[in-house]
């Protein structure tokens, strides 16, 4: 089986190399969004200007929350249904994370004084529960995916990905 996945995987490499139209793996979507909200989240934390924290945080709400909800609908749901246990707990442990990443940024939204002291708190608090979250589930859960789910699925569950984070978007 794995001298199958692997020659599988050897040609979406060639594929990709001579330019094959593929549909976009889940994955390189997921990765994308995440090194998107990761610099939001260090520029952040780094800012010292007030209207561009609030400005950021903005942003993050808007890419994040849409994010989440389409991951755990999409991605961790099918996590979730494999057989594993180890993989029925990677993706109950995503959701847990999601749910504080969640509480800290409306924690986040509420502190009125986006130069105080607290609020830089929260901002650290979040990034680090995020950066903490997404090692765990770029290694743990894409594991899960890469193991039960060949690129034609993966392909699939990016449109689906897409199109949930359009509905939680538009809700």
């Amino acid at each position: 089986m794995d001298l199958v996945r692997s020659l599988k995987h050897a040609g979406r490499e060639i594929a990709g190399a001579i330019g094959a139209d593929q549909a976009p793996d889940i994955l390189d979507t997921l990765k994308k969004e995440h090194d998107e909200v990761g610099a939001m989240l260090s520029r952040l934390v780094d800012s010292h200007s007030v209207s561009e924290r609030r400005a950021l945080v903005k942003k993050i709400k808007a890419a994040l929350i849409p994010h989440m909800k389409a991951e755990q609908k999409v991605v961790y749901d099918a996590v979730i249904a494999l057989r594993p246990k180890d993989a029925k707990t990677h993706g109950e442990e995503g959701y847990i994370e999601h749910k504080m990443a969640g509480e800290a940024l409306l924690l986040l939204g509420k502190i009125s004084n986006a130069g105080s002291p607290e609020f830089l708190a929260a901002a650290k608090v979040l990034k680090e529960l995020v950066e903490h979250h997404v090692q765990e589930e770029e290694r743990d859960i894409w594991a899960d995916l890469r193991e039960h789910f060949d690129a034609d699925k993966r392909a699939q569950m990016n449109k689906r990905f897409e199109q949930a984070k359009k509905r939680v978007r538009n809700a």
